[in-house]
């Protein structure tokens, strides 16, 4: 088992930063590929960033490229999302997930991740 912890959601207003943080505890944390998502109310469950293992390799959905930026600390056994630019379309609750595939290292399917976090809400204010 894996259990996932996020923190650093809030408000902020449009141009700001946020860093988001998603500490794991359990299992070997550097055996896990992680992701972030993110649900706005009434809308389905989006993919945002992924990771692989080593850290080595990240993918973005197209509308945070450039903006946001994940990594991950393995001897912390933290994952992190720095969101810069933000913007109210950004506003939803996000979420960070771990991946035990063997065939993936990273992943923007949801149903590819094995763990999920309670989630951490972003509001951003025009």
């Amino acid at each position: 088992q894996v259990q996932l912890v996020e923190s650093g959601g809030g408000l902020v207003q449009a141009g700001g930063s946020l860093r988001l943080s998603c500490a794991a505890s359990g299992r070997t944390f550097s055996s896990y590929y992680m992701g972030w998502f993110r649900q706005a109310p009434g809308k389905e469950r989006d993919f945002v960033a992924t990771i692989s293992r080593s850290g080595g390799y990240t993918y973005y959905t197209d509308s945070v490229k450039g903006r946001f930026t994940i990594s991950r600390d393995n001897a912390k056994n933290t994952v992190y999302l720095q969101m810069n630019s933000l913007k109210p379309e950004d506003t939803a609750a996000y979420y960070c997930a771990a991946g035990g595939t063997r065939s993936n290292d990273a992943s923007p399917i949801p149903r590819d991740y094995d763990y999920w976090g309670q989630g951490t809400q972003v509001t951003v204010s025009s």
